[in-house]
């Protein structure tokens, strides 16, 4: 790959995190420094009608209602018309504008290379056609500013977005998503859509893990940060149609269900290095010493269900049987005592984890007390039900006795969990528990505070641009925020010789 422009200065860049580490989540600090805040990213191809209007557009949104520093860095994607000369006059007529020349297609190829290079802690793109309403752009960012969310996207399919395009457009599109939800297991609602941000911290460990160089890039990208537990905040957007987009459907979709295709066998494989992108979140509340939070609920819970559903199925065995022979209250009292035997032992042993013989006896008179219960709800079930009419059919009565039995499920696994078996292990000295969740906390060192420059307000910007070899991009590090000079160079990794592809609309 080769790309061209201008030399200048940027801020410095974080170089002394292994790949594996990402730092803690933190709201950037305020203050004043010379790097900008967020860096807007625009790909274009062969865009020389709309880049000037839509730079100058975005430039007037910003700087009348961002309120910290930001640049805009146009990425020419091996335009063949005068894109380049038109991203060079805006580079040379706007301070916070800077121009990126790539000699190979593809969007995916244009922002991994410019957000590798770019010092700004936020990173976002959006299409040349500002189909997307720019007033979505602040609160898309907001959530990375302040630590809340690693990635931000614009979702057209939220139920609030207000979207105006044609059918094809709209069946493509929900159509896509649906596949990314069947095959990748995917939550988010918009994959597509071109308005999206990620944290620098972020994309410094995420980037090397996608493979595409395209329209599938966007995809690969958040499918592989949901699967490492990031956290993606969507913004519903307002959103119309370019209808002179020169955007390939055919050609993208089928390279789309390609990617779908050679993520999923890497999910499915185990061959992606997700751990990497393991971090600690700042203050996650699943790393705090929690009072009065009782643990392994969800563990207990699950045991409970399973004992319960062959206990309910044992005592509707039961009843059947005494039915034969007895009424129906006095059967389902049988049933129901020795379902309640058998369920107290099973739930001693197998849901609450209690071994031994100890306290059994006293285990189980008060699982008799909780049988009075149930004993109460179900016999006054059928009682009513005899009431309501005479002679009810048996089958009636097993619905009205599953019914009632329900509701005394979910009140014997609450008696069972704070009264038979509570957690006396971890009970502190006035009877209430002391829990840390079930989280593995970070460790010290990785609770760093972020690499940022405190947030400058706007400054006077200068020219930007990059310089690249066949080999490496470098980036000569910049005025840092004490204003002194770092006279570094950082070596970005090269884009993959396999990373063409020449089939790309863009």
């Amino acid at each position: 790959m080769g790309a061209t422009g201008r030399l200048t200065k940027v801020g410095p860049m974080r170089t002394d995190s292994s790949p594996g580490t990402l730092p803690a989540r933190e709201h950037l600090p305020a203050g004043d420094a010379g790097t900008p805040v967020l860096d807007v990213v625009i790909p274009v191809h062969n865009e020389e009608k709309d880049l000037r209007p839509c730079v100058l557009r975005l430039h007037e949104h910003l700087r009348r209602t961002f309120p910290y520093a930001f640049r805009i860095t146009v990425a020419d994607n091996a335009s063949t018309d005068t894109t380049e000369q038109v991203a060079a006059r805006l580079a040379a007529e706007i301070p916070e504008v800077t121009d990126f020349r790539l000699e190979q297609k593809g969007r995916g190829r244009a922002l991994r290379t410019v957000w590798s290079a770019s010092n700004a802690p936020i990173l976002a793109y959006m299409d040349v056609d500002l189909s997307t309403d720019l007033n979505a752009l602040l609160p898309l960012v907001a959530p990375l500013i302040s630590g809340h969310s690693d990635l931000a996207i614009g979702s057209r399919l939220a139920r609030s977005s207000r979207v105006v395009r044609g059918p094809k457009r709209e069946f493509i599109s929900r159509a896509y998503n649906l596949i990314l939800r069947g095959s990748l297991q995917a939550r988010f609602s918009d994959a597509q859509c071109g308005f999206k941000a990620i944290r620098r911290d972020v994309a410094q460990v995420l980037l090397p893990l996608v493979e595409d160089t395209g329209w599938f890039f966007d995809t690969e990208m958040l499918v592989l940060a949901e699967r490492a537990g990031l956290r993606i905040h969507e913004v519903p957007v307002d959103w119309v149609d370019d209808p002179d987009s020169t955007v390939h459907i055919v050609r993208t979709a089928t390279d789309d269900l390609k990617g779908v295709w050679r993520v999923g066998k890497a999910l499915a494989t185990g061959s992606l290095p997700l751990d990497r992108l393991g971090r600690p979140f700042g203050d996650d509340p699943r790393d705090r010493e929690l009072t009065d939070v009782p643990t392994g609920l969800a563990r207990q819970l699950v045991g409970f269900c399973v004992v319960g559903g062959l206990s309910t199925l044992f005592y509707l065995v039961l009843y059947s049987l005494f039915r034969q022979f007895s009424g129906s209250q006095i059967a389902n009292a049988l049933a129901l005592l020795v379902s309640a035997v058998a369920n107290t032992a099973a739930n001693r042993r197998l849901t609450f984890g209690v071994r031994g013989r100890g306290g059994a006896v006293r285990h189980q008179a008060q699982g008799l007390v909780v049988f009075g219960i149930g004993l109460a709800l179900t016999s006054g079930s059928l009682a009513a039900l005899n009431a309501a009419g005479d002679h009810p059919a048996h089958s009636t009565e097993l619905a009205v006795l599953i019914a009632a039995n329900l509701a005394a499920t979910v009140l014997r696994f609450l008696l069972f969990r704070a009264w038979v078996f509570p957690d006396r292990d971890e009970a502190g000295p006035a009877g209430s528990s002391t829990v840390t969740a079930g989280h593995t906390p970070s460790s010290p060192a990785h609770r760093t505070t972020a690499p940022y420059a405190p947030l400058p307000q706007r400054p006077a910007a200068h020219p930007q641009s990059y310089r690249t070899t066949d080999q490496t991009t470098e980036v000569r590090a910049g005025e840092a925020a004490d204003g002194s000079w770092r006279d570094t160079t950082v070596r970005l990794q090269p884009v993959r010789p396999h990373d063409t592809d020449p089939g790309d609309p863009r």
